[in-house]
C-alpha cells in the first residue's frame, strides 16, 4: 500500500526549532553545536557541568529536572539545582572510596532516581559510566564488567543477590559495589544512602575535555561477545543538537522518553540530552501499562514523547476507542525509535493523539540520532527521515574496487561519513573488529538501506543476524551459549522470527547430546535456563529439537538458512553446507 505524504502546516514549520531544514543542513557546521553549550570555566568539556551546574549558575536551579512517578503512585520532583547536589555528593561518595578519574563505573538498576544521580555524579568526578539493563541475567552483565573492566558497581540489593554476588570475585577489577536501597547493605557492599548523606553536596567537575572518555554501551555482535563501544564528553555536543534538532526540545519543554536506561536511548536521550537542553524530565518506573501511559499523557501535560514501536503497536492492538476517554491536547511532537516504525503506526497516531510520530535512525554506536524526520518536515510514513545536519549519508555498495554510492532507489549499505561529535572511539579491546567498520571515507552501518530522489532515506533490514526485539538488539551467538550450557544441549542456533508486537522474538534450534531425548518437559527445563541466565527479554520464546544443524564445512552453523525456511523464503547459495537435518 502506498502511504500518503502527511504535509506540515505553516504553523508547525513556524515554530519548529529547525523551520527550514535543507538551510540549516546547509550552514550547520558542528561549531554552531559547541556554541550550544558554556564549556568549563577555564576550559574543558563536561557532560555533568553542560547538563546541571550551567543552569544552576544561569539562576534556572529551580525548575524540576525530573517528575519522578514511582510504581506505588508515589511522585517526587527533583529540581535542577536539587539533582546537581546530589550529582556532587555521589562523586564524592566514589573519591571517598579510592574510584580515580577514568575508572568504570556501572549502573544495574531501574528508572529509579538514584540513576540519575550516579550517571551524572560519575561524569562530574570525570569517571566512566556504562549502564546496564536490569533484565539481563548473571552472565550478561558478568561479561560487560568483564570486558569493561568494571571497577564499581551501583546496584539494588536484590539484583546483587540475584545477579551479581555469585560471581563477584571472579571479576577482580570490580572493588566497590554501591547498594541504593533503604538499610543495611549485604557483606562487601556499601549502602549509598547514609553514604550520601555524610557527603558534601559541593564537588569541583573534573577539567575533562571533548577526547577523554565518557561513556561505554555494550551492544551484542552477531559473533563473539557484546562490543563495547567508546563515547566521549564531546558527544554531548550531538545530544544538545539532536535533541533540539530531531526531538524538538525547548527550554522548560514537559519530556517523557520511555526508553530503559540500560540501553543508549535511556542515556543519551533519557539522560543527557533533555537536561542539557533544559527540559523537565518525566520518569516512570513501572513497567508499560496502557491506561497509565495514557494517563501519564494527560496529566502530566507532556508535550514531547519519545517512544518505541513495540509500544505503539501494543497501544495500536488497544484500539482507537482506549484513548478516547483522555486529553492528549499538550502533546506537540512524537517520536519513535529502536527499530523501523511501520506505516500504519506514523498514521494511527495522528488519528488517536491529532499528531504523527516522527521515526528516526541511529546506533549504539553513532551514540546519537543521525537520520530523523523532523518538526518541520512533510513526512513519508514508513521512511526514516533524512540526515540531521551535520551528517552526511549515503547508500552505498561494496566490490573488490572500494566504495560506490548507489543510485536512488537503489538497496545498499547504509553509510556515514566519519566526524560527528558522538561517534564511537573504539571497541573496548576490539582495534580490528573497530577498524573494519570504516572503509574508505565511510563509516558503515551494517544495515540496509535505500534512498529515493527526494533524499528520503527508507530502512530495509539488517545486514547481519542480530535480532531486535522491542527495541533490544539481540546477538545470537550470546543466546546460543548461555543454552549450550545446559547438560542436554549439544549445539544451538538462534534467530528472530517476526511478531506484531516486539518486531522480532528469538527462535532457538537445539541439538541434543546423547542419552537425551525431546520431551515438552525438556523444552521448558531449558527454556527456564535460558531465562534464569539471560533474561526474560533475551531468552527464546521457542525452542526447537533438530538431529543436527545446517552447518558450513568449516563448522559454522548457518543461522541465514534457519531463517529463510523459517519465513519461507529463497535458501540463496548452500554449496558450502556441510550437514543438514530439515
Amino acid at each position: 500500500m502506498a502511504w500518503a505524504t502527511i504535509t506540515k502546516s505553516a504553523a508547525d514549520r513556524a515554530s519548529a526549532n529547525m523551520p527550514d531544514p535543507e538551510r540549516t543542513r546547509a550552514e550547520f557546521s558542528w561549531d554552531d553545536a559547541r556554541a550550544m553549550l558554556d564549556g568549563l570555566p577555564g576550559g574543558g568539556l563536561n557532560i555533568a557541568h553542560e547538563a546541571l551546574d550551567r543552569h544552576v549558575a544561569a539562576g534556572h536551579g529551580d525548575q524540576i529536572a525530573i517528575r519522578w512517578l514511582g510504581k506505588d503512585g508515589t511522585r517526587r520532583d527533583l529540581s535542577y539545582a536539587s539533582l546537581a547536589a546530589d550529582a556532587a555528593r555521589f562523586a564524592n561518595v566514589l573519591v571517598s572510596n579510592g574510584v580515580k578519574p577514568g575508572e568504570r563505573v556501572y549502573g544495574l538498576m531501574g528508572r529509579v532516581p538514584e540513576l540519575y544521580a550516579a550517571a551524572l555524579g560519575t561524569l562530574k568526578a570525570g569517571m566512566t559510566f556504562t549502564p546496564l539493563f536490569a533484565a539481563f541475567g548473571p552472565e550478561p552483565i558478568k561479561a560487560r564488567m568483564e570486558i569493561g573492566e568494571g571497577n564499581v558497581l551501583v546496584t539494588t540489593e536484590s539484583l546483587y543477590r540475584k545477579k551479581v554476588a555469585a560471581w563477584r570475585e571472579e571479576v577482580p577489577s570490580l572493588r566497590l559495589v554501591l547498594i541504593v536501597d533503604d538499610g543495611d547493605a549485604p557483606e562487601g557492599c556499601v549502602a549509598l544512602k547514609p553514604a550520601m548523606a555524610a557527603a558534601s553536596d559541593k564537588f569541583d567537575t573534573a577539567r575533562t575535555t571533548e577526547d577523554d572518555m565518557a561513556l561505554i554501551h555494550f551492544t551484542s555482535g552477531t559473533t563473539g561477545r557484546p562490543k563495547g563501544a567508546v563515547h566521549v564528553h564531546g558527544a554531548v555536543m550531538s545530544h544538545v543538537a539532536t535533541g533540539r534538532f530531531a526531538l524538538d526540545l525547548k527550554p522548560g519543554d514537559i519530556y517523557w522518553c520511555t526508553a530503559d536506561p540500560g540501553w543508549v536511548t535511556g542515556t543519551s536521550y533519557g539522560i543527557i540530552s533533555p537536561l542539557v537542553n533544559r527540559v523537565t524530565m518525566i520518569v516512570d518506573e513501572a513497567e508499560f501499562d496502557l491506561e497509565r501511559w495514557y494517563g501519564i499523557l494527560q496529566e502530566e501535560k507532556v508535550q514531547v514523547w519519545y517512544t518505541a514501536p513495540t509500544a505503539i503497536r501494543m497501544m495500536m492492538r488497544a484500539g482507537k476507542e482506549a484513548a478516547e476517554p483522555f486529553d492528549f491536547s499538550s502533546l506537540r511532537f512524537m517520536a519513535s525509535v529502536g527499530e523501523p516504525l511501520n506505516p500504519e503506526g506514523v498514521v494511527w497516531g495522528k488519528e488517536v493523539f491529532g499528531r504523527p510520530f516522527h521515526d528516526n535512525w541511529w546506533q549504539t554506536e553513532t551514540g546519537g540520532i543521525m537520520i530523523a524526520n523532523t518538526a518541520a518536515m512533510d513526512i513519508r510514513p514508513g521512511s526514516m527521515g533524512m540526515p540531521l545536519p551535520g551528517i552526511k549519508a549515503g547508500i552505498v555498495s561494496r566490490d573488490d574496487g572500494g566504495i560506490e554510492e548507489c543510485k536512488p532507489g537503489e538497496i545498499g549499505e547504509l553509510a556515514l561519513r566519519p566526524g560527528w561529535p558522538s561517534m564511537m572511539r573504539a571497541y573496548l579491546h576490539e582495534q580490528a573488529r573497530y577498524d573494519k567498520c570504516f572503509v574508505g571515507d565511510w563509516y558503515l552501518t551494517g544495515d540496509l538501506a535505500m534512498k529515493d530522489k527526494d533524499g528520503y532515506f527508507w530502512f530495509v533490514g539488517r545486514a547481519d543476524d542480530l535480532i531486535k526485539s522491542s527495541g533490544h538488539l539481540i546477538g545470537p551467538f550470546e543466546v546460543e551459549s548461555a543454552l549450550i550450557e545446559h547438560d542436554a544441549v549439544a549445539e544451538a542456533a538462534v534467530i528472530g522470527i517476526p511478531d506484531e508486537t516486539a518486531g522480532e522474538v528469538v527462535k532457538a534450534y537445539v541439538a541434543l547430546k546423547p542419552g537425551f531425548e525431546p520431551s515438552e518437559e525438556l523444552e521448558r527445563e531449558i527454556r527456564g535456563h535460558a531465562r534464569k541466565k539471560l533474561g526474560p527479554a533475551v531468552a527464546p520464546r521457542e525452542i526447537v529439537f533438530r538431529k543436527q544443524l545446517p552447518k558450513t564445512r568449516s563448522g559454522k552453523i548457518m543461522r541465514r538458512l534457519l531463517k529463510a525456511r523459517e519465513l519461507g523464503l529463497p535458501e540463496g547459495d548452500i554449496s558450502t553446507l556441510e550437514s543438514d537435518e530439515k
